[in-house]
Formats: C-alpha cells, structure tokens, sequence
C-alpha cells in the first residue's frame, strides 16, 4: 500500500473493520466517510482514486453506489 495516500490507506482500513472486503458486503461513501470521521467530499475523491488504482471496485445502486475491497492485505 506504499502508493496509497495517507487519506487512501485510512479509507481501506476503515473498509477492512467495516467487513466491506467482498460483493456481498458493499458500504456507501457515507458509511466510509462516517467510520473515517472525514468529509464525506474527500472520502468520494479518494474512493474514486482508489477505484482507479484497482484497490477497491465501485457497485453503482439505485440510491448511492456501494464500494468493496478487491484485495484484502
């Protein structure tokens, strides 16, 4: 994770102790952004980052899109 923000490393450790590490367990940037204690702005760019860099993978939803981890280490 050494390419990771410090913004982006927080983002996927909250995302490991929220379970979001599979498709079944998808979170929403609110989820994220609430667990992180960041504005919920910041937490999407990042998430958008990260869905970039290939770290977690973005579910679009009828309300809000979900994110998971794609690799757990």
């Amino acid at each position: 994770m050494a390419d990771l923000t410090p913004i982006e490393q927080m983002i996927v450790k909250s995302m490991q102790e929220l379970g979001a590490t599979k498709d079944s367990v998808i979170k929403t940037a609110d989820d994220i952004a609430k667990k992180c204690n960041r504005p919920k702005g910041l937490i999407t760019n990042s998430l958008v980052a990260l869905a970039q860099k290939g770290v977690i993978k973005r579910v679009a939803r009828e309300k809000a899109a979900g994110y998971y981890l794609l690799q757990s280490s």
